[in-house]
Parts: structure tokens; C-alpha cells; sequence
């Protein structure tokens, strides 16, 4: 029998580990404010650069907003897509994946939470999906950027429904890493931008016809089949292949 050798665990990162393991399971909530340094240092019993490393460390991974020598202690942030945005995004740009398996990706994510959507939303879930819907119309032609914002906000709302947790976090995170990496390519002119605004504003009128019936399968087919048409034109032809496999039914 043998044995691997094993890595000393340096002090800060047994700090960062607890605070993390509050700030998890919501003891730590977001806006909540951590002991200022001196009381750390107390509690921990180390040193004011051991405290600080790991304030460094919670910091970098988006769980707080650290300020050295805060009086009144680091500001808790908790779990965000927003960290996750961007190492998708950082993927996507990088040698190991591209933008077609990102676009892929949501093509997948966007389909499950719109299947589980039309099972499990609650009424209160279409009511918001509507009223989104609506405000979507009433923006064509009138403001581009509050459509998108009012766009965003329906893809938000309607991974949300799907009632998993996990699943809308990452939906949001993938929606914004694909409208981060392929922005500056989207750009029409303003007949174009309404056109592309009024078959957006019919597609959620259909998504939502689905929901309504409990269509899960249709809702799911609306979703790819939409991502696909808005983002085929931008890849190379390997990746258009790879969005149009994932068109196919499970």
C-alpha cells in the first residue's frame, strides 16, 4: 500500500473557505457586511495579511466587495451569474471553444427551461411573461435598447418558471455571455432592427401560446429554432452544422 504526498493548506485559504461556506448557505446575505479586518484577525487568530489574502481570494471569485482598511468591513454579494457570464464568455474567445458551442450551449439550455416551463409555471409566471411580451410591442421602432432590455428580462423570467434554480442561473449566465461575445457583429439598420424586432415580438407570442397549452415539446422546438435563426448568419459553416444538429428532436 502507498501513499500520494500531500499539500499543506495554507491559513487564508482555511478563512476563505469559511466565510465562503456562510455566504453559501445564506447566513452571509448578499448586502450583509462582514467583521471589519481588526475583528477578523481576532476571530481567525492570524495575521492582518493572512485576512487579507483571503479577502483577495473571496473577492476574485465575486462572493464580496472588499475595500482594505473598510471600517465597516467587506460588503457580501453571493452567488451572481455575472461571474459565470464571464468565464463563459472568456471561453468562447479563447482556443478551447468558440462561439457556435456557446451559441449551441443556449440552444440546449433555452430549450429544457422552456420545456419545463410549460409544465410547472405558476400563473403568476404568465402574467409576468405577458406583460413583458407586451412592453416588447410597444417598444418596436420606439427605443431598440429598452427592447432588448425588455427582451432580456422575458428570457430571465422564463428560465425562472422552469422552477430549477441551477437552470435559470445558468441560462441568464449563457444569454448574457452570447449577447456579450456577439454585440458588436448585430448591427442593422433601422429597417432592419424593426423587422428583427417585430418577428422577435411574434416569436414570444408563440412561445407563449405554447405555455399556455402546456406544450412542452413546441416550446422547446420554438426556442432553438429561434436562436438558430438569430445567430446562424454569424458563424463559420462548421459551427452553422453544429447549431442545426442541435435543431433535431431529442
Amino acid at each position: 500500500m502507498s501513499f500520494e504526498p500531500v499539500r499543506p493548506v495554507r491559513a487564508y485559504q482555511r478563512v476563505a473557505e469559511q466565510i465562503e461556506e456562510r455566504i453559501l448557505s445564506g447566513e452571509l446575505p448578499p448586502g450583509s457586511r462582514l467583521p471589519a479586518e481588526r475583528e477578523l484577525v481576532r476571530q481567525f487568530a492570524v495575521g492582518r495579511s493572512t485576512i487579507r489574502e483571503a479577502l483577495r481570494v473571496l473577492q476574485s471569485s465575486g462572493l464580496i466587495r472588499s475595500r482594505p482598511g473598510d471600517p465597516l468591513g467587506a460588503e457580501v454579494l453571493g452567488v451572481s451569474p455575472d461571474n459565470l457570464s464571464q468565464a463563459l464568455d472568456r471561453l468562447a474567445r479563447s482556443h478551447l471553444s468558440g462561439l457556435g458551442e456557446l451559441v449551441q450551449f443556449r440552444m440546449a439550455l433555452d430549450a429544457e427551461s422552456y420545456r419545463l416551463a410549460a409544465r410547472l409555471h405558476r400563473a403568476e409566471d404568465l402574467a409576468e411573461l405577458e406583460r413583458l411580451a407586451e412592453r416588447m410591442a410597444e417598444l418596436v421602432a420606439v427605443d431598440p435598447r429598452a427592447f432588448g432590455e425588455a427582451d432580456a428580462a422575458f428570457h430571465r423570467s422564463l428560465a425562472e418558471a422552469s422552477g430549477n434554480a441551477l437552470l435559470a442561473l445558468c441560462a441568464r449566465a449563457v444569454h448574457d455571455a452570447v449577447a456579450g461575445a456577439i454585440e458588436g457583429k448585430l448591427s442593422r439598420s433601422g429597417e432592419e432592427a424593426e423587422a428583427w424586432m417585430l418577428r422577435s415580438v411574434e416569436h414570444h407570442r408563440q412561445v407563449l401560446a405554447a405555455l399556455r397549452a402546456g406544450d412542452g415539446p413546441g416550446a422547446a422546438r420554438l426556442g432553438r429554432q429561434a436562436l438558430y435563426d438569430h445567430y446562424a448568419e454569424y458563424v463559420g459553416a462548421a459551427d452553422r452544422e453544429r447549431l442545426r444538429a442541435a435543431l433535431d428532436e431529442a
